[in-house]
């Protein structure tokens, strides 16, 4: 009797889950406050001056003292109880932007709910005029303006879900839609114009004239979103002529064919997108943030229902069900936060600042700058803030850049550039962490994904870099 034998089918690898992965580094971090020697550098605390339209900002930033480093006496090591209540730590300090992304989702469930961007979106995915390119391009200058100018940077968060409905609406995948946010918002903000954060900061610890060498960071600017454009056209165009697009693309097309847009819906849309023009308008003009962006979600989704007749209670009960539905991405930012509060209180960050600087000495120029370009990029995974970062590395760079001849508008590019480039494959970043899952993407198809433009933006640093020394970038 002859018998027949089945070979199990392998299951599709659904790459690291974000929490799983930012729980392994936080363990891993935890371990480390007990092998790591606990070192500290002294600090001080420097005001800085912006002026916008004729208005004096001071910006008060406590930064580290070149050469201060010591050794602890005490390790200062995370008890295992530490690293789970550092979690709750991480939520309560990451709280502005957890509620951020819970009333993102709120406010567009009601949105969705009226069927306007639906129809708007099948539209646009049938229409000739508006080809991926141009699509990709539109989305690309737009964000990376607010991402380089630091308008729209942790609050980006708030529009990936919209990112992800263009996506389907042209039969993409989530990849796509995130990249056509974060990545645009992002290629805009790592190669930063103006943001006081980051420039006005490094700047400022520096001694360079605020917002000196516009140009140079223009043209890096430039190239960074150039490089991200193509590289999303090339992907999508792999896609489509490999036939890697969503199925129920075909089904959506032909039922909603006829569908027209009607004045109700541009109504919505209309005062959707003033509800946006407005936060974004405010933050520009008197610094708004978090809590203001979150208000105008209320605002918007309270205002959405309202428009299109829905009761109290189905505006109620629509916004919570959106919230609920962004949770998942929302207490992630938490958990990364936690990550860089066990390393502080286990007094090993310092240490690994300091030995990382150490193996800088003796290198000539440019390479030296090439150094501290690598350096600010691995540190930004154990400092995912960038004006932490300018704050704790800046400082030190800039006697040493002195020694060397290197400008120290130079030395504020490395810092600038080095946790730049690595900000869209940080895992430690929350931002990122919470951009993936809210799109469901795992860590690991994600890097897969990205490198090969975040290679490319490193090369264009690389170049930048090594010209700013040839040619001693001014003014200082």
């Amino acid at each position: 009797m002859a018998t027949t034998s089945t070979t199990p089918t392998k299951k599709r690898s659904e790459g690291l889950n974000p929490y799983v992965l930012l729980f392994f580094i936080l363990v891993i971090a935890g371990i480390a406050t007990w092998i790591v020697p606990a070192g500290q550098y002294a600090s001080e605390t420097k005001v800085i001056t912006m002026v916008k339209d004729g208005i004096e900002t001071k910006v008060s930033s406590s930064y580290t003292i070149p050469g201060s480093y010591e050794r602890l006496p005490e390790q200062h090591g995370i008890l295992p109880g530490q690293i789970f209540t550092s979690i709750a730590d991480g939520l309560v300090k990451a709280a502005p932007i957890i509620f951020l992304i819970i009333f993102t989702g709120g406010a567009l469930y009601l949105l969705e709910e009226t069927g306007a961007i639906k129809k708007v979106l099948n539209n646009i995915s049938r229409s000739k005029k508006l080809n991926d390119f141009l699509l990709i391009t539109i989305f690309f200058v737009v964000f990376s303006i607010l991402g380089t100018t630091g308008i729209v940077v942790n609050s980006i968060i708030a529009f990936v879900p919209i990112g992800l409905l263009v996506a389907k609406s042209v039969g993409m995948d989530d990849k796509f839609g995130a990249a056509l946010v974060y990545v645009a918002a992002y290629a805009g903000f790592n190669a930063s114009i103006m943001a006081p954060m980051t420039v006005g900061l490094s700047q400022g610890l520096a001694d360079v004239p605020l917002l000196s060498g516009l140009g140079f960071r223009m043209v890096i600017y430039i190239a960074f979103v150039i490089a991200g454009i193509l590289f999303l056209t090339f992907y999508t165009k792999i896609c489509r002529n490999q036939g890697m697009v969503r199925p129920e693309i075909a089904a959506d097309d032909s039922e909603h064919q006829t569908s027209k847009i009607s004045a109700l819906h541009i109504i919505t849309l209309s005062y959707s997108a003033f509800c946006l023009v407005g936060f974004i308008f405010g933050a520009v003009e008197w610094g708004w943030g978090e809590k203001e962006m979150m208000a105008m979600f209320i605002i918007l989704g309270v205002g959405v229902g309202v428009l299109n007749r829905m009761s109290p209670n189905s505006i109620a009960i629509g916004f919570l069900k959106g919230c609920a539905g962004m949770v998942g991405g929302a207490f992630i930012v938490g958990m990364a936060r936690a990550i860089a509060i066990v390393l502080s209180d286990g007094m090993i960050l310092d240490t690994i600042v300091n030995a990382i600087i150490s193996m800088m000495d003796g290198l000539p120029k440019t390479l030296s700058a090439l150094s501290m370009f690598g350096t600010a990029a691995i540190m930004h995974f154990f400092i995912s803030s960038g004006s932490g970062e300018a704050a704790v590395l800046v400082p030190i760079f800039t006697p040493m850049g002195d020694l060397l001849e290197i400008t120290r508008q130079t030395t504020v590019q490395t810092v600038l550039l080095g946790e730049g480039v690595v900000n869209c494959i940080n895992p430690t970043s929350g931002i990122l962490m919470a951009v993936l899952a809210t799109a469901k993407i795992p860590y690991t198809k994600w890097v897969k994904f990205i490198w090969p433009l975040v290679f490319t933006w490193i090369v264009i640093s690389i170049v930048a870099l090594v010209y700013a020394v040839i040619t001693n970038l001014g003014p200082i």
